[in-house]
């Protein structure tokens, strides 16, 4: 027995400097991509993100094609008929519009006919008519008009796709975080069963040599190997979680131009991460009450549709007036006198319109109001189930910390443990079979360790995508 202590403890220099310079060389050659450095490649790159810009790019371009309803216009209309020699007219009609916002038009146009067949109402002195006038729709297009509803629905759409673009960025970066834990936890994982290969090996190699030398019998080598298999075989699982963990993290990395990064092997995570996924995700441990679900980007998105189809109610229940459009229009032949517009010469015109039985308009208005009391109970039910969601996230993420802790006071003591059966292998009162035993167990604990700390992490990026946070620090 003595004997093989003195093997294990010349063993264990010789393993210890090896492990050194292979660690120290590992150190060399590899990069370490820290969790803010990533999330700061996918918030840029990603296509994910820039297609959240797209929607703003499209929302301003809906504002804009809705404002060009109250762009001027010039109108021109031409008309002529010439036949066997003889000129029957030739018509010319140029006005110029302005729309406004409450039902009003101002026009100006200008207006020459000639021709031997000419309508007499068309007639006009021969250097042609200016008028100048203005137009009002006083009944339903008074107050909201066709033009008034789409251009209000704009602008709220615009606010609502802003509130839109910071939920999928959120949802873009929390689905990246959830791959950078798997990564981190799939990497400590490998490290821990490679430990524990070593020093199985380690075993191996000392019960061999004292068995060589006559100081124990052959069939503890059988004893000593299969934890080297059990450990190779795990370690070897453990490398292709590793892997798997490392492509679905370069699904999230992409460079400029739409470029693709596949992770290389030499790249390594940060292992110490909760501090920084704190500071990362600007997670702020403050009280449930004190968190602004007003502000929330989905409550705020679907206030703004619930605004929209206030407009739309508005819309067609002015529907259910009758159509009144009042024109009057100036005449003059010299517009550059400004006493020559006189209200005795005059171009007028009224125009009215009312459904007899506005079933049409009414049933209109009825599936607005429907719309709108269903968006309404929407929101409502979001805010209930949103604060309830925060709150179980909040409890989730406290009893993590606790068994986290737990966990972590378990380890130390299977440690202890295993170091005590050491001890009394050294003085002949235990055997290879209880430290394998107590090894096995502190691996689990080791690994129940390391689960328990990506569920931590879990629920904190899951508190950042619940609260919907912008990421202000990435």
């Amino acid at each position: 027995m003595r004997l093989l202590i003195l093997i294990l403890i010349l063993y264990t220099p010789q393993l210890c400097i090896g492990q050194l310079q292979a660690s120290a060389a590992a150190e060399e050659d590899s990069i370490v991509l820290g969790f803010r450095e990533y999330l700061g490649y996918v918030k840029k790159y990603h296509p994910i993100a820039k297609q959240a810009n797209l929607t703003i790019d499209a929302a301003q371009a809906n504002l804009m094609k809705a404002r060009g309803g109250f762009d001027p216009k010039l109108e021109v209309d031409y008309d002529a008929k010439e036949f066997k020699g003889s000129e029957y007219y030739d018509l010319l009609n140029a006005t110029f519009k302005i729309p406004t916002w409450y039902g009003i038009e101002l026009k100006a146009g200008f207006e020459q006919n000639d021709g031997e067949f000419l309508n007499p109402e068309r007639t006009v002195p021969d250097d042609g008519l200016f008028n100048a006038g203005i137009s009002v729709s006083v009944g339903r297009d008074l107050f909201i008009n066709d033009r008034m509803a789409t251009l209000r629905r704009a602008k709220l759409f615009q606010e609502q796709t802003a509130a839109d673009q910071q939920l999928l960025i959120n949802q873009l970066l929390f689905d990246a975080s959830l791959a950078y834990f798997d990564w981190v936890k799939a990497y400590k994982e490998a490290l821990t069963y490679e430990e524990f290969l070593q020093n199985a090996e380690l075993r191996h190699r000392a019960v061999s040599r004292a068995v060589e030398l006559g100081a124990q019998a052959a069939i503890d080598t059988v004893e000593a190997y299969i934890p080297v298999q059990n450990r190779t075989l795990s370690l070897e699982q453990a490398g292709i979680n590793l892997r798997k963990a490392e492509l679905n993290l370069s699904n999230y990395l992409w460079l400029e131009d739409q470029v693709p990064v596949i992770l290389q092997e030499t790249v390594k995570p940060v292992l110490e991460l909760n501090g920084e996924i704190d500071l990362t995700l600007s997670i702020e441990e403050r009280p449930l009450s004190d968190i602004p679900l007003d502000e929330h980007p989905k409550l705020r998105s679907m206030r703004f549709k619930v605004e929209q189809l206030e407009v739309d109610q508005k819309f067609k229940a002015s529907r259910l007036l009758p159509v009144i459009n009042l024109e009057y229009n100036f005449l003059t032949e010299t517009p550059d006198v400004g006493n020559s517009f006189q209200a005795a010469n005059y171009k007028g015109r009224i125009e009215f319109a009312f459904p007899l039985f506005l079933r049409k308009e009414r049933g209109d208005l009825k599936l607005a109001k429907i719309k709108l009391q269903d968006a309404s109970l929407d929101l409502i039910s979001e805010q209930f189930r949103l604060r309830n969601k925060i709150a179980q996230v909040y409890t989730a993420l406290d009893s993590y910390v606790v068994q986290r802790g737990l966990i972590s006071d378990i380890v130390v003591n299977y440690e202890r443990m295993l170091r005590a059966e050491e001890r009394k292998f050294g003085v002949g009162d235990s055997s290879l079979f209880l430290i394998n035993a107590r090894e096995t167990k502190l691996i689990d604990a080791q690994l129940k360790e390391i689960d328990l700390e990506n569920k931590l992490f879990m629920t904190k990026a899951k508190l950042f995508n619940t609260m919907a946070l912008p990421g202000q620090n990435i």
